[in-house]
């Protein structure tokens, strides 16, 4: 391992490490909250696997992220399926929806990718609405107690318990960020960066382009997807709303506060934005505002996100 692996996997450590420690001092509330920003934040590290990595701007993630958590919560709410039963449903669930939305969608590029994207994200959310005698719209519909209860390896799991939400979001986390890291370090992820940074050159190598997109591109689904199935397990609720345009935007906006391109960045993205919205909306009604403007300073004073300008200025072995 290079020195520039290790730092980078002495960071990933301390950040896990931290994050597992984290729910010993925080208060009931606070335990919650974590466990949001854990859950969104696996969101945000897919969506940043795609547009960070690879250079393409997708503006239809919420609709994996959709994909997880209605197949998470309808197996359940309808059929009964138990928690790993219907995690599993939203895996298969997201990442078959991303291949088959990746290999019509990377046909396109920049802005009609975008544009493709952005469609097929329309009508998976309309798709929500319309078929609301199953998905009960807006509204969304609650999933059953019962079915978030679970017995594994002999234990009693409750996920309607905070310390066990917590935990369960803290490994969710944990194996996305060694999935990642992993697949970075090895060709496939230097393929996906050398597509980003000059396609043209790394298909002259003979390398085929199509096939390293879809592949990040059901990557990046997959986790979408993953987060979706896990926020409506963990948290009991399924809802229209979660695969509307707003989520697609707080996916990119995450992912640029804290560093496209940039392991950690999402995560980085998800705490300043939450805390903030937390925060603010204590102290004020118009807290939008304030974020805007704290938004447009870090713009200008981090252009590449947090992490990805120290990245520029002061530790380029940063992944």
């Amino acid at each position: 391992m290079t020195r520039a692996l290790a730092k980078n996997f002495a960071l990933v450590a301390a950040t896990l490490i931290g994050l597992f420690l984290l729910q010993f001092v925080l208060s009931d509330y606070y335990v919650l909250t974590a466990t949001r920003m854990m859950v969104l934040g696996v969101f945000a590290l897919g969506f940043n696997a795609l547009f960070g990595y690879v250079g393409l701007l997708s503006l239809g993630h919420a609709m994996f992220f959709g994909c997880g958590l209605y197949a998470a919560g309808l197996v359940s709410y309808h059929l009964g399926w138990d928690a790993p039963a219907a995690f599993v449903a939203a895996l298969v669930a997201s990442a078959t929806l991303a291949l088959v939305i990746g290999a019509i969608a990377l046909r396109t590029a920049r802005v009609s990718f975008m544009i493709v994207t952005l469609m097929f994200a329309q009508v998976f959310y309309l798709a929500s609405l319309y078929f609301s005698a199953y998905t009960n719209g807006l509204e969304g519909l609650s999933v059953p107690e019962a079915q978030r209860r679970f017995t594994l390896a002999g234990l009693d799991v409750n996920l309607a318990d905070a310390v066990t939400r917590y935990n369960i979001a803290f490994l969710l986390v944990a194996a996305s960020l060694v999935i990642l890291f992993l697949y970075l370090k090895g060709g496939r992820g230097r393929l996906a960066i050398g597509v980003r940074e000059n396609e043209e050159r790394t298909e002259m190598l003979g390398f085929n382009i199509f096939a390293a997109k879809l592949e990040m591109f059901v990557l990046s689904g997959l986790l979408s997807g993953a987060a979706g199935g896990a926020y409506a397990l963990l948290f009991g609720y399924v809802g229209s709303t979660f695969a509307s345009f707003q989520y697609s935007i707080e996916a990119l906006l995450f992912t640029l506060l804290g560093g496209a391109g940039t392991l950690l960045g999402p995560l980085v993205g998800v705490v300043l934005m939450v805390t903030m919205i937390d925060k603010l909306s204590e102290l004020t009604s118009a807290y939008l505002l304030v974020i805007g403007v704290v938004l447009i300073a870090l713009v200008l004073w981090f252009p590449k996100g947090l992490l990805g300008t120290i990245r520029e200025r002061w530790a380029p072995w940063l992944m």
